[in-house]
C-alpha cells in the first residue's frame, strides 16, 4: 500500500461496515476509484474484491474514470430539461470534443450529467466545479469555457 492510502485508511479500523465510508475518503483524495485503489481497499476491509466492486457500481455517486481540471455537469431535471438543458449539453460535447461521461485526454475537462440540482427556478443550470451557473444558453457556455479555454 502507498503513502497516501496509508493516509486515507488511517481513521478507519478496516472493518467491512466501513466499506462505504473507505470509498468515500479514497475517491475525495483521488476524484475516482482506480482498479488499484479498489483493490487495497478490498485488503485494507478484508471484503471480497468482486464485492467491493459491486458495491461502488451499486451508488452513483462513485467515478471509475478521472474527472476534468474543470468539471462540468449539466442538470437533467425536469425545469433544465424542458428549458433547453439537453441542447447546451450537446453545445458543451461539441466545444470540447467529448461526450458525457468522458474526459479530454489532457484531463483538463470532463462532463456529467446530474439529475437534479434543486435550482428549479434558476433553471436550466450547468455546474461548473461546484459553481451553479443559473439561466444558461448555449452562448453562455462559450463564455464560460472560453475564459478558460479561448474558444
Amino acid at each position: 500500500m502507498n503513502n497516501q492510502l496509508d493516509e486515507i485508511f488511517a481513521p478507519f479500523t478496516g472493518k467491512s461496515e466501513e466499506l462505504i465510508p473507505v470509498l468515500q475518503a479514497v475517491q475525495g483524495e483521488y476524484g475516482y476509484l482506480s482498479d488499484e485503489t479498489m483493490g487495497e481497499i478490498a485488503r485494507f476491509t478484508g471484503v471480497p474484491g468482486s464485492r467491493v466492486y459491486g458495491v461502488a457500481t451499486f451508488y452513483s455517486q462513485f467515478r471509475f474514470t478521472p474527472v476534468g481540471e474543470t468539471h462540468i455537469c449539466v442538470c437533467r431535471g425536469t425545469a433544465c430539461h424542458v428549458r433547453g438543458s439537453g441542447k447546451i449539453l450537446e453545445n458543451i460535447e461539441g466545444l470540447l470534443g467529448i461526450k458525457n461521461g468522458e474526459v479530454t485526454d489532457d484531463l483538463k475537462y470532463s462532463i456529467d450529467t446530474l439529475a437534479c440540482i434543486g435550482a428549479c427556478g434558476i433553471a436550466p443550470c450547468v455546474v461548473v466545479n461546484d459553481k451553479v451557473n443559473a439561466k444558461m444558453t448555449p452562448n453562455k457556455v462559450r463564455e464560460i469555457l472560453n475564459r478558460d479555454k479561448g474558444l
